[in-house]
C-alpha cells in the first residue's frame, strides 16, 4: 500500500487563497497567472523576498520566476530593494493602491490603447486617399478615431489629478452625473424641450 503525502503550504490560509484567486484574475485580465500570483505574494509580505524565497514558496521553477520579476518590474508594480548583509536581489511590492492602479491603467494603455491609435492613424492615411472608401466606413473610421484621442487626452489628464481629489470625485459618484444634467432627475428632464426646440 503506497502513501500519500500531502505538502503543506507554508503561507497562512488567507494569503494562499490571496495569491490563488490573484492568480486567476490576472489570467482573465489577460496577465500570466505566476505573474500574477507573485505579484500577491510580494504585496502581503511582511518582508522583501529574493527570487529563491518566491520560488520555493510558490512553488515555481526559478527560470519563471525572473521572467515573472521581469514583467513586474515592467509595469512598476514591483521594485528591487537592497537588504543589509546580503547580496542577493531582494523584491517588494508598490503597497500604494492608488500608485498600483496607475502603474495597471498605464501599462494597459501602452500595451492596448496606444497601438490601436497608431493603427487607426495609419488606417486613415489609406482611407482619406483611396475613393473606394465609403463615406460611412471613412465617418466611422474617423469617430473611433477621435474617440480613442478623447480617451488617450482624459487619461493623460486623470493622471495628473492628486490621488486625494480623485477619491473625492469616486465618492461624489451619482451626483457628479446629476450635476453634469445627465442623470434621471430634473436636469435629464429638463434637456428634452430644449431638444425639441433646436428640432423644430
Amino acid at each position: 500500500m503506497t502513501e500519500t503525502t500531502v505538502t503543506t503550504s507554508p503561507l497562512p490560509e488567507a494569503v494562499e487563497q490571496f495569491v490563488l484567486q490573484w492568480g486567476d484574475l490576472g489570467g482573465q485580465w489577460g496577465v500570466n497567472r505566476s505573474v500574477a500570483q507573485i505579484h500577491a505574494l510580494l504585496y502581503l509580505s511582511e518582508a522583501p523576498m529574493t527570487a529563491e524565497e518566491i520560488a520555493e514558496t510558490l512553488k515555481l521553477a526559478r527560470s519563471n520566476v525572473s521572467n515573472s520579476l521581469r514583467e513586474l518590474i515592467g509595469w512598476k508594480l514591483i521594485r528591487r530593494v537592497p537588504v543589509f548583509g546580503d547580496r542577493r536581489d531582494h523584491y517588494e511590492a508598490e503597497a500604494d493602491l492608488w500608485q498600483i492602479l496607475t502603474c495597471i491603467a498605464q501599462g494597459r494603455k501602452e500595451r492596448e490603447i496606444d497601438p490601436a491609435i497608431a493603427a487607426i492613424h495609419r488606417i486613415l492615411e489609406t482611407a482619406d486617399t483611396d475613393p473606394r472608401i465609403s463615406k460611412l466606413a471613412r465617418t466611422r473610421l474617423h469617430e473611433m478615431n477621435s474617440f480613442l484621442g478623447t480617451l488617450d487626452t482624459w487619461f493623460g489628464q486623470m493622471l495628473t489629478v492628486p490621488p486625494a481629489t480623485l477619491m473625492k470625485l469616486i465618492r461624489l459618484g451619482s451626483k457628479v452625473v446629476s450635476l453634469l444634467g445627465m442623470g434621471r432627475g430634473k436636469g435629464a428632464k429638463a434637456d428634452k424641450p430644449a431638444k425639441a426646440d433646436r428640432a423644430a
